[in-house]
């Protein structure tokens, strides 16, 4: 009889630090840029070749991102690939929020380094995010719905949290074979 593998083995099998790493738990260490551009370039090249491994062995539907910290990087960057495979992978240097809607929704999300369970996760359909662009300059971006989930998904990693610190009380994460909607878009009501 062969060994049904847990989905938390294979991301930690190609380098996706898991849950109960001190590192996820830390608050990531922003760049000083333009200073610190060099890091910050390995750490983003770092991130897309974890991605393009991590997109080798699991689907993604409904687009994927990773933070630094998930790859045992204690520092303020992210990346995030949009559904949409033709639209460009967003990168998030000390990303921040600075203003989210009171308009919010409540849908599964998964966590690379949690990756067993999935959980329903309360968050605002659109938010406003300040970043740091290589050469120090800040750059606002708003980002809506299922994007706007993911990047706030991923600045919760930089923050040191996993998305359970989110979900309302009393409701607990299902495994992931109860969890009926991998390879589905994001649902939203038209």
């Amino acid at each position: 009889m062969t060994e049904v593998q847990q989905p938390s083995q294979r991301m930690r099998e190609i380098g996706v630090v898991q849950y109960g790493a001190p590192v996820l738990a830390e608050v990531a260490r922003p760049f000083d840029l333009p200073a610190e551009r060099e890091d910050a370039e390995l750490t983003v090249e770092m991130l897309f070749s974890s991605m393009e491994r991590i997109g080798q062995v699991h689907p993604f539907a409904k687009g994927m991102g990773l933070a630094a910290p998930q790859i045992g990087i204690g520092r303020a960057a992210a990346a995030v690939q949009p559904p949409e495979r033709d639209s460009p992978a967003i990168v998030l240097l000390n990303p921040r929020i600075t203003a989210s809607s009171k308009d919010a929704d409540e849908q599964y999300e998964g966590c690379l380094s949690f990756f067993d369970v999935r959980g329903m996760v309360p968050r605002p359909l659109v938010i406003t995010v300040e970043t740091t662009a290589l050469d120090g300059t800040a750059v606002t971006t708003v980002y809506e719905r299922g994007l706007a989930r993911l990047v706030a998904h991923e600045i919760d990693h930089l923050d040191g949290l996993l998305y359970t610190a989110r979900m309302r009380a009393g409701v607990e994460p299902i495994s992931v074979e109860e969890y009926r909607e991998t390879g589905r878009t994001w649902a939203y009501e038209r």
